[in-house]
C-alpha cells in the first residue's frame, strides 16, 4: 500500500514537470509564430490613423455631396492591407516613405456584410512617411466622383417639376416639404409622401425610361421613413415587362439615412431587356394610423461603357 502511494506521488511529479515543459514549448511556439508573421526584419509596426472621408461635388454636375462612406480600403505600395471601418487606427509594417492609397468604402444595399469599395468615387493617394511605433495621422480625407461617372438620373425636389410619376393604382402622391421646414434634408425642399386610411398605397416611377448599360448601375438616395419603402425596377424588352423589387427600406426612427443600392444584378436578371425605370412602392403599415416617407437626392449613376 505504501509503495503504491509513493509510486503515484512520483508519477504526479513527472506529469507536472512534463506539463511545465509542454507549456513552455507552446509559449515559445506562439512567440516564434508571432514574429514570423512580419515580413522582413521589421517586427515593430508603424500606425496609420484615418478619421473620415468626405465627398466634394460640383452641385450642378454631380448633385449633392451627401455621402455615407463607412470604410477605408487601404493599400501601401499597391499591397492590399485590408478594409477598416472609420475612424480607424491600423498597424503597417513599413518604415520610411511609401505610397498610400485609400479607396472609399460603402455598405452595398445598406448591409454591413456587403462592404465594397465604391467604384464611382476616386481613391485618395499620397506619400506617407511611416515611423515604427509612431502614428501617422491622415486626418479627414476628401474624395470626388470619377470623371467616367455618368449621372443617368438626378432628383433633388428643388424644382416644381418632378421627374417621378405616380402610377395609376397609387392613392397617395408626392408632396414637397415647405421651404424652411424641419422635415427637409437639405436645400429648400425634400420629397414627402403621407400615408393614411384614405391614401394607404403609394407607387411611383421615374418619368423617363433609361437604357440598360454594359456597366455597373447604382441608385443613391437619402431617406427618412416611418413606413417600409420598397425600391425596385421595371425592366422592358420588346414584348416583355418585369417588375422586380430590389430592396425594402425599414423605418429609420426619425433619422435620415443614406443608401447605395446596387441595381446591376436586377437589370441583367432577364434576357432581352433593353431599358428600365426605377420605382418606389409603399403600403401603409397596419400598425400606424398615419405614416410619412421622406426622401431626397436621388441619383442613378453608371459609367461610360468601353
Amino acid at each position: 500500500m505504501q509503495e503504491s502511494v509513493i509510486s503515484t506521488y512520483y508519477d504526479n511529479m513527472i506529469f507536472r514537470r512534463s506539463l511545465r515543459y509542454f507549456c513552455l514549448l507552446c509559449i515559445l511556439f506562439v512567440t516564434t509564430s508571432s514574429c514570423e508573421k512580419f515580413s522582413g526584419d521589421q517586427t515593430i509596426p508603424a500606425y496609420l490613423s484615418i478619421d473620415s472621408i468626405y465627398l466634394s461635388t460640383d452641385y450642378y454636375l454631380h448633385g449633392t455631396s451627401s455621402q455615407r462612406i463607412t470604410d477605408a480600403w487601404v493599400y501601401v505600395d499597391d499591397e492590399f492591407l485590408g478594409v477598416y471601418e472609420l475612424p480607424s487606427r491600423l498597424p503597417v509594417l513599413k518604415s520610411g516613405k511609401h505610397k498610400l492609397r485609400i479607396w472609399p468604402g460603402i455598405k452595398k444595399n445598406g448591409i454591413a456584410a456587403t462592404r465594397v469599395g465604391y467604384e464611382f468615387y476616386n481613391p485618395i493617394t499620397r506619400e506617407v512617411d511611416f515611423v515604427p511605433d509612431s502614428t501617422t495621422r491622415t486626418g479627414v480625407l476628401g474624395t470626388t466622383y470619377q470623371t467616367t461617372t455618368i449621372f443617368v438620373w438626378k432628383e433633388d425636389f428643388e424644382d416644381v417639376a418632378q421627374s417621378l410619376d405616380t402610377t395609376s393604382g397609387s392613392t397617395a402622391y408626392i408632396q414637397r416639404t415647405s421651404a424652411g421646414s424641419a422635415l427637409t434634408f437639405e436645400g429648400s425642399h425634400s420629397g414627402m409622401v403621407v400615408l393614411d386610411s384614405l391614401h394607404d398605397y403609394f407607387e411611383c416611377q421615374t418619368h423617363t425610361e433609361y437604357s440598360i448599360p454594359f456597366a455597373a448601375v447604382f441608385l443613391e438616395m437619402d431617406f427618412n421613413t416611418s413606413n417600409p419603402l420598397t425600391v425596385g425596377l421595371f425592366t422592358y424588352g420588346t414584348t416583355l415587362l418585369y417588375q422586380t423589387p430590389v430592396v425594402t427600406l425599414n423605418p429609420t426612427n426619425g433619422q435620415w439615412k443614406k443608401i447605395y443600392i446596387d441595381l446591376t444584378t436586377t437589370l441583367n436578371a432577364y434576357n432581352g431587356m433593353s431599358s428600365y425605370r426605377v420605382y418606389f412602392r409603399a403600403l401603409k403599415d397596419t400598425g400606424l394610423n398615419q405614416s410619412r416617407i421622406l426622401f431626397d437626392n436621388f441619383k442613378v449613376v453608371t459609367r461610360k461603357s468601353k
